[in-house]
């Protein structure tokens, strides 16, 4: 890594295990590394064992741990020089920017849940949502962007695209990777599973709430994974991934499948559809709509063999050239210029594999 310019540009997340959110934020991180801008990832707490943090540290990624505070994090920010801090998720979004503007410092949120939680968090949600008119706001989907009630810019999540599109023929396993809640629809793909006559495996990558009870009831139609940290050797084995949400924002999960040249069946919900183009690089279905879901999973069987490679390319393509990481991070670098962030030459030191905020 050659010498980072600028002040530091903190992420600030509240994270205890890896979603969406941690994949997307490791991902902007390096992004602006990439760019020799001193990005470091700040948690507010440290919540235990969490493996994201094995793999920051393994990506030379640097963060940092903090107490939760709203005066904590805004001395930290102060003493640290920052340059601007950039908010994911409610927890991190209402402390943030109150921290920021007791400190000073340009802040940036970014939203992105699609649904609505149940309460508390749903209050927390609101909070977050009316506070953060503290903030220069980014939406990852359309749909969250017209729930704020504050004008926002609207940059998709962005991912790693390899150089080519894979070539190898479409594996017949199909998978679902998430939690397992209620509003990321795993019993509709196990339901689906359990009728299917198709000749492939039914897998899930992920835990949640409703492990215990998929596992006694689907357990002989459906092999489940549990959580799995490292995704790379599952999108090498997958042949097709089904979201199934009931609600979304925009997940992390397809983009991270049609990088690796795999289709996706997935519901139109929130962003969805500005991913996914019906019979091109997956195909849509209505949420809940197991009968529409159960015939794409026969198309998919039958055309697998003779259409694969099509459908792998126009994965990939999308990946690569609509939600390309550099893309990405140039929006980005717009909103945080727009903030008021500025990259001056005062502020020049080395990366570092880890930096404790504590």
């Amino acid at each position: 890594m050659s010498e980072l310019k600028g002040a530091p540009i903190f992420l600030l997340v509240d994270s205890s295990g890896i979603g969406g959110i941690e994949r997307h934020v490791a991902t902007l991180a390096a992004g602006l590394r990439e760019r020799a801008l001193d990005a470091r990832i700040l948690l507010l707490e440290d919540h235990g064992p969490n493996k994201w943090l094995s793999q920051l540290k393994a990506a030379s990624l640097p963060y940092g741990f903090l107490d939760g505070g709203v005066l904590g994090l805004a001395s930290y920010v102060r003493a640290s020089g920052a340059g601007l801090l950039h908010t994911h998720g409610y927890k991190a979004g209402i402390i943030g920017r109150f921290a920021a503007r007791l400190s000073g410092v340009p802040v940036v949120s970014t939203f992105h849940a699609g649904e609505i939680a149940a309460f508390p968090v749903s209050l927390y949600q609101r909070i977050d949502e009316i506070t953060s008119c503290l903030a220069s706001r980014i939406s990852v989907s359309a749909p969250i962007a017209e729930r704020l009630p504050f004008a926002s810019e609207h940059i998709p999540n962005f991912v790693v695209a390899p150089d080519l599109a894979p070539t190898q023929p479409l594996p017949a396993r199909i998978g679902f990777v998430g939690r397992l809640s209620l509003e990321k629809g795993p019993d509709i793909f196990c339901s689906v599973a359990a009728k299917s006559s198709a000749a492939a495996s039914w897998e899930i990558f992920g835990d949640g709430p409703m492990q215990r009870e998929l596992e006694a009831q689907y357990a002989n139609s459906v092999f489940f994974h549990g959580m799995v940290t490292d995704m790379k050797p599952v999108w090498e084995k997958l042949g097709l991934l089904v979201i199934s949400s009931r609600a979304e924002g925009l997940p992390m999960v397809a983009l991270e499948a049609m990088a690796a040249g795999i289709p996706v069946v997935a519901s139109a919900v929130g962003a969805i559809p500005d991913v996914v183009r019906h019979g091109q690089n997956g195909w849509l279905f209505e949420p809940e709509d197991s009968e529409a879901l159960e015939q794409i999973i026969k198309l998919w069987t039958r055309a697998r063999e003779t259409e694969g490679a099509r459908w792998r390319d126009c994965a990939w393509r999308t990946a690569r050239d609509r939600f390309g990481v550099q893309l990405g991070v140039d929006k980005t670098l717009a909103v945080y210029r727009d903030a008021g962030y500025h990259l001056g030459a005062a502020f020049s030191r080395t990366a570092t594999s880890q930096s404790s905020a504590g």
